[in-house]
């Protein structure tokens, strides 16, 4: 079975809801996304970060989760972290005991379904890389996945600007980038309003919004 990682990536978010403070709303966002990775099943998972950003993953990880520090917050700089983890264990004797897929995914999607995210990972069975896009207005993605070592061809992935269409410009045939099931992310007022109370999961998010103490 080939082994795979889900990384959050915790960037800086865009938008903050009026009368919230914006280190609390980053902050619930991240632990909420990082709590819903615990809960997926065959996969591993871990939370990369600038070095500016450690006090948030210290904040929000569980026990034994691993913490990727990267230079700048865009999915390349998350896959070659990965990739220098894996040479580690190479170096180190062990060889094999690297991922063979990994997906980065947004911290700013606080109630994503678990399900969703195992979309991402499933056609790296047949092709290198698989998007998922944001749902609802602007541009941005939800995630990146990729076999690793992840192509050459793969162009810089800014979660926050980039198009499904621009990382399949990028490939060999367009048909080597599967474009997947989409979620949105809560970058603005519009996508506020999109949240179901009665969804489970985000409730670190939905503390923060109904003004309980946390």
């Amino acid at each position: 079975m080939a082994r795979r990682v889900v990384v959050a990536l915790l960037a800086p978010v865009g938008w903050t809801p009026p009368g919230i403070d914006p280190t609390r709303w980053r902050t619930a966002l991240a632990e909420d996304v990082v709590d819903l990775l615990a809960t997926l099943n065959e996969v591993e998972t871990a939370v990369a970060v600038t070095p500016a950003d450690r006090w948030l993953a210290d904040a929000v990880v569980w026990p034994g989760t691993a913490v990727h520090e990267v230079p700048e917050p865009t999915v390349n700089a998350v896959f070659a972290a990965l990739a220098g983890t894996d040479r580690a264990t190479a170096d180190a004797g062990r060889a094999g005991a690297g991922y063979d897929q990994a997906a980065v995914v947004a911290a700013d999607a606080p109630d994503v379904p678990g399900l969703t995210l195992g979309k991402l990972l499933r056609p790296l069975s047949s092709r290198p890389v698989a998007v998922a896009p944001v749902e609802g207005s602007g541009p941005g993605l939800l995630g990146v996945a990729a076999r690793l070592p992840v192509p050459a061809w793969l162009p810089v992935v800014d979660l926050a600007t980039a198009a499904p269409a621009e990382v399949r410009a990028a490939a060999p045939r367009p048909g080597d980038v599967a474009v997947t099931a989409g979620w949105r992310r809560l970058r603005g007022p519009a996508d506020l309003a999109t949240l179901d109370p009665a969804f489970e999961g985000w409730e670190a998010t939905r503390a923060l919004l109904s003004g309980q103490p946390g």
